[in-house]
């Protein structure tokens, strides 16, 4: 079975918005027997955060989070970027390869500097480390977004020219796998998902919370006898996005908005109806994961178990991967 490798940002809590455009896709392979591999990029977070105490907690949230969602520890290793130290000096190797126009092309840094970002070091040369961590383990596949494309294809260069240069095949070329394409989850105001809107909806959120919170999304003001479009209503497409557009909960839900008459009881449907319905849908949904969370929470020691095992299995990949690097080297 080909060998998956994905990265995840400490970025604190989870929404739904992480759930369904990439939660999912780690666990659709991890289910189809592939060997996976998912690492927490503490040192790609360094680059923006500054933080001790919010990116040991971030670090630490992630990897619970992940945990709960399903990640199987028997099935698929999740360890932290720095507790594989192989993966670092990789990163130096193939910088001493790397052209620097090769770097100034990269889009991810023209757009996260014209957003803000400081222009550190780190941020410019982020596609080399990233690189490193793909080719320590020797990846055969790295699932990405459009976005990402780019960072693998600089990844390949980047073996291809190693190995040239030292006349050595010490690395394997990895491919991509482009993630299926997910709708993008709207958030309670209509906006795109995403913490820095403070739009989002927390799966592991207390039950009045979460209600709370799903009451709140935005809608129009149409009246519960009024026929209204699914497909243009937030309340909906969250529902839609959770459930699939073929389950039957789904296709229930978009005919009760185009005929309110069909909501039993006979008065009518409107989106309180609609926010009850992805309510239920959540707390359903995330029943199990919301009580593995609390399993996580409250033991510690487990989570450190996970970490060790998993490093240990990345690390046993990297250092093979180094000795060869340095053999080809002349270190």
């Amino acid at each position: 079975m080909p060998r998956i490798l994905s990265g995840v940002q400490p970025t604190g809590q989870l929404h739904l918005g992480n759930y369904c455009g990439a939660i999912r896709q780690f666990l659709d392979l991890q289910a189809e027997g592939h060997q996976v591999f998912v690492f927490v990029a503490s040192y790609h977070a360094l680059t923006s955060l500054h933080d001790a105490v919010a990116l040991r907690a971030s670090i630490r949230q992630v990897v619970v989070d992940y945990l709960a969602f399903g990640l199987d520890p028997a099935r698929t290793a999740i360890y932290l970027q720095q507790d594989v130290p192989e993966v670092t000096e990789l990163a130096w190797l193939l910088g001493c390869v790397c052209p620097f126009p090769w770097m100034e092309k990269m889009t991810t840094y023209k757009d996260k500097t014209a957003k803000g970002l400081e222009a550190n070091i780190g941020l410019f040369t982020y596609p080399i480390l990233q690189a490193a961590d793909i080719l320590a383990v020797q990846s055969d596949i790295v699932p990405v977004g459009r976005d990402q494309v780019q960072h693998i294809e600089i990844t390949r260069d980047l073996a291809q020219r190693f190995n040239r240069e030292f006349n050595a095949e010490v690395f394997r070329l990895p491919g991509l796998r482009l993630a299926p394409h997910a709708e993008l989850l709207p958030g309670i105001d209509g906006e795109k998902m995403s913490k820095s809107y403070g739009n989002t909806i927390d799966p592991f959120a207390p039950e009045k919370e979460l209600k709370t919170r799903i009451m709140s999304i935005k809608t129009d003001s149409k009246g519960v006898d009024v026929a209204k479009d699914p497909d243009n209503c937030t309340v909906y497409r969250i529902f839609r996005a959770l459930a699939g557009p073929g389950d039957p909960r789904t296709v229930e839900l978009a005919s009760r908005y185009r005929d309110p008459s069909r909501q039993p009881g006979g008065k009518g449907f409107g989106y309180g109806h609609a926010k009850l319905a992805l309510l239920e849908l959540v707390l359903d949904h995330f029943a199990a994961a919301r009580k593995r969370r609390a399993e996580l929470l409250a033991d510690p020691g487990q989570v450190e178990s996970v970490l060790k095992a998993g490093a240990q299995s990345a690390r046993s990949l990297a250092q093979a991967t180094v000795a060869a690097a340095r053999q080809a080297t002349g270190l």
